[in-house]
């Protein structure tokens, strides 16, 4: 062996050394351990932007266990972490034998800029009105007005066919994540909290370290 080709094996062997030593560190950084319990999806991507988590609510309006996370979970998200969490639900109905109308509404109210006010309204409308069957016309329009909105506006969106195209989407989404229960919550896009892992005081300690990973990035 020449000294030209020593030289070279010699530096070989040093690229594979540092290669070797920095990969383990790179791949740590990349993917923190976050307190709590869930489930990562590997096929979903990651949405995550720093100081800010997106949590997207996957809730049926007739599930009472939507509405207890309606009034309970959702203030407690907001009052323990205020604008460093961005919610939207999206409707996955998992009671049998329910018209769509409620679901097309939400997303009618989300295009008109009133989401989170009509998703208050129909979950009140159903568990403490007691309205849970036809939303006729005259029944609309009060909730309609409720909400801040026109309602001649608001019904043609809903003949437009585009809020039940968005509810279809987001169902087929659930779907494909394999929602099997409401509600459940999917995190900056990849982070799964369902079934036994859905209670309040687990999905605050999973958000606090996502956010705490960032502080020390």
């Amino acid at each position: 062996m020449n000294r030209s080709q020593k030289w070279m094996r010699r530096l070989v062997v040093l690229v594979g050394a540092v290669w070797l030593l920095t990969v383990p560190l790179t791949a740590t950084a990349a993917k923190p351990e976050f307190k709590g319990q869930f489930e990562i999806l590997k096929d979903e991507s990651s949405t995550h932007q720093s100081g800010k988590v997106k949590v997207v609510e996957f809730a049926d309006f007739y599930c009472p266990h939507c509405h207890h996370f309606e009034e309970t979970g959702v203030p407690l998200l907001l009052k323990e972490f205020g604008n460093r969490v961005d919610i939207t639900m999206v409707g996955f109905p998992v009671i049998p034998g329910k018209l769509p109308t409620v679901f097309d509404m939400y997303e009618q109210a989300k295009l008109m800029g009133k989401g989170d006010q009509m998703r208050a309204i129909l979950f009140r409308t159903i568990h403490k009105d007691k309205v849970d069957g036809v939303l006729d016309r005259s029944i609309r329009a009060l909730l309609i007005k409720e909400a801040g909105l026109d309602v001649a506006t608001f019904e043609a969106g809903l003949e437009s066919g585009k809020p039940a195209r968005l509810f279809e989407e987001g169902r087929r989404w659930g779907e494909r994540i394999k929602v099997s229960s409401t509600p459940s919550l999917l995190l900056d896009g990849n982070i799964k909290v369902d079934g036994v892992n859905m209670n309040q005081e687990n999905v605050v300690t999973i958000i606090r370290s996502i956010l705490e990973a960032d502080r020390k990035r």
